[in-house]
């Protein structure tokens, strides 16, 4: 019985020493991969350069106002051939131009004749339209037409004009060129502030692009343009990319 006993008692103890053995290696393990987890810092890195616009595009347009359809259509095709000869004048053959539809609608007036109800809207003949777009790569040229446009208007004719949209092609181009020049700034952007906290910085763990904007040449970025900007009011402009970078850290 005690043989038996003692038996027992040993084959218990080999138990206990394997689910000791086996239970250190299982939490040895773990600590490893503890150990190894690896600590990221997450920078924005900017990158920015002059711009020029490489093309203007120009809307001008003949707006008129008669009582009948049929009176509108003739005096809307009767006004389109000034505006042909302005735009000739100004230098732009017809390939630079591409003219919308001839357009009729009611014309909507308020009318105020009763100043003890609210006023109302009332139909009041027709307006007839038509808009021409002018692309071209002459920058100068288009701004000395937007300018010339308010005396040919001023002289009676029924035209209606915007300012240029001045506009850069190849925006793509210029965004990955910007892409790699803010990764560098990143860089060295997380490189200062691992020299600060005695750390390396290792490996790119992840990247973002953030937003893209095409400014105004000397504008500041308005914090509520999350997905970019893109101001064609002037040739002069600043392309600016920001990058959102993770980097391991190496102590």
């Amino acid at each position: 019985m005690n043989k038996e006993m003692s038996r027992a008692i040993m084959v218990l103890g080999v138990l206990l020493a394997l689910g000791m053995s086996v239970a250190a290696f299982i939490l040895g393990v773990h600590a490893d991969h503890l150990g190894s987890g690896r600590q990221t810092i997450t920078v924005k890195g900017l990158a920015e350069k002059p711009v020029q616009a490489d093309y203007a595009e120009w809307t001008i347009g003949v707006r008129v106002v008669a009582p009948t359809l049929a009176d509108t259509l003739a005096k809307l095709r009767a006004a389109r051939p000034d505006l042909d000869a302005f735009l000739v004048k100004q230098g732009f053959d017809p390939g630079t131009q591409k003219a919308s539809d001839e357009s009729l609608a009611p014309n909507m007036v308020e009318d105020d004749s009763k100043p003890e109800t609210p006023p109302r809207q009332v139909q009041k003949g027709f307006i007839g339209t038509q808009t021409i777009v002018v692309t071209t790569k002459d920058l100068v040229k288009i701004a000395a037409a937007s300018k010339a446009a308010l005396e040919f208007e001023a002289s009676g004719h029924p035209i209606f004009y915007a300012a240029p949209s001045y506009l850069v092609s190849k925006l793509e181009d210029i965004k990955m060129s910007l892409i790699g020049a803010a990764t560098q700034n990143a860089q060295k952007r997380a490189e200062e502030f691992a020299k600060n906290g005695n750390a390396k910085v290792g490996s790119m763990h992840a990247a973002s692009q953030g937003a893209f904007y095409i400014l105004a040449a000397g504008s500041s970025v308005d914090s509520a343009d999350y997905g970019g900007a893109y101001d064609k009011s002037t040739p002069d402009k600043t392309a600016r990319v920001v990058v959102t970078i993770d980097y391991n850290i190496e102590r």
